[in-house]
């Protein structure tokens, strides 16, 4: 395990002792790959002491091994009030941009969530959309806990599809191992196979292949 700061439930507690009882967390994956939609999850735990002994060992996604990630995952829907997965795909995110689309993989999010959010904490990125108060600042991922556990369940569940939707419609590209992303085997598929139509094809590596 990674020897980092362990994320608390710090910025839930004061939302909780302000009167927000279901708070959530939201983070994304999958917002720089080159193919396959970008994912978002939210997360709801209830104020139960034992929380963060029962998830000690859930940090930012990024900082976990896949293995690690699976076992947070069942760890985190084991132990979660509510928690809801959205995506935006690869055409949504050509037509929209990057950001709107992420934001739209959220609020896929937290329509998901039973009960609703009341509160948000969100890694940088705000939605003005959603009509609830929120606390959003930088390397939220690895400070809350609600936001680190979103960044699990939106990195596993996109993982998930990419290792198995896209690589069953698109063999040889090798989406199980780089899941989209622009790696040296992502690049000479391409210059193998072409693009697909889970490429983005706004994003610039992309587009100069379409030129």
């Amino acid at each position: 395990m990674n020897a980092q700061p362990r994320p608390s439930l710090q910025t839930e507690r004061a939302l909780w002792q302000a009167g927000y009882r279901h708070v959530a967390g939201l983070d994304e994956a999958g917002r720089g790959a080159w193919a396959g939609p970008v994912y978002a999850a939210a997360v709801i735990f209830p104020q139960f002491k034992a929380v963060p002994e029962l998830l000690a060992g859930v940090r930012d996604s990024k900082l976990l091994s896949a293995r690690q990630r699976e076992a947070q995952f069942e760890r985190i829907v084991a132990t979660a009030w509510a928690y809801g997965v959205g995506c935006a795909t690869a055409e949504e995110i050509d037509q929209r941009g990057i950001v709107p689309s992420t934001k739209l993989a959220m609020r896929r999010a937290l329509a998901h969530l039973e009960p609703a959010a009341q509160a948000l904490i969100i890694d940088v990125l705000q939605l003005p959309a959603v009509l609830l108060p929120q606390r959003s600042f930088p390397r939220a991922d690895a400070l809350s806990l609600t936001v680190a556990a979103a960044s699990i369940l939106a990195k596993v569940s996109r993982d998930r599809w990419m290792a198995t939707e896209a690589a069953t419609r698109f063999p040889g590209y090798g989406f199980a191992q780089h899941k989209g992303y622009g790696t040296a085997q992502h690049r000479t598929a391409l210059d193998k196979l072409g693009v697909t139509t889970i490429h983005r094809r706004t994003f610039r590596p992309i587009a100069a292949r379409l030129l």
